[in-house]
């Protein structure tokens, strides 16, 4: 099995982050404005450090960044991201109908010799 080191760290830090369902409310809920941590804390019923710990893992992905203003740790979220695995999870879906429909193709095709009925004899 081939596997892209160069990428696939990455992408497996971005997919691990959307699996979450917290961390996914947590990047809608940001797409919507500019929120601090302590806001977004608020919403959930978990601590402020366990929402934290979300949000790092989110930052780590490159799906949000942290902008400080004044007191506040502001998140900011990142389309590039979204985009990235957008397009991975694209390059995925073309490779698998690439194999089915030469998968199909083949399947079309004439059998192979071996695979024809006999023929019945005279003394059949």
């Amino acid at each position: 099995m081939v596997v892209d080191e160069g990428t696939g760290g990455d992408l497996d830090r971005l997919f691990h982050a959307l699996a979450d369902p917290t961390r996914r409310d947590i990047l809608r809920r940001c797409v919507q404005g500019d929120l601090s941590v302590s806001q977004l804390a608020a919403a959930y019923p978990m601590s402020f450090a366990a929402v934290q710990k979300h949000v790092a893992v989110l930052e780590r992905a490159g799906l949000i960044t942290k902008q400080r203003r004044g007191r506040e740790q502001l998140v900011l979220t990142e389309p590039d991201a979204v985009a990235r695995a957008r397009q991975a999870l694209d390059d995925l879906e073309a490779l698998w109908r690439g194999r089915v429909e030469r998968m199909s193709s083949l399947l079309a095709q004439d059998p192979p010799p071996h695979e024809h009925p006999q023929e019945e004899g005279p003394d059949r």
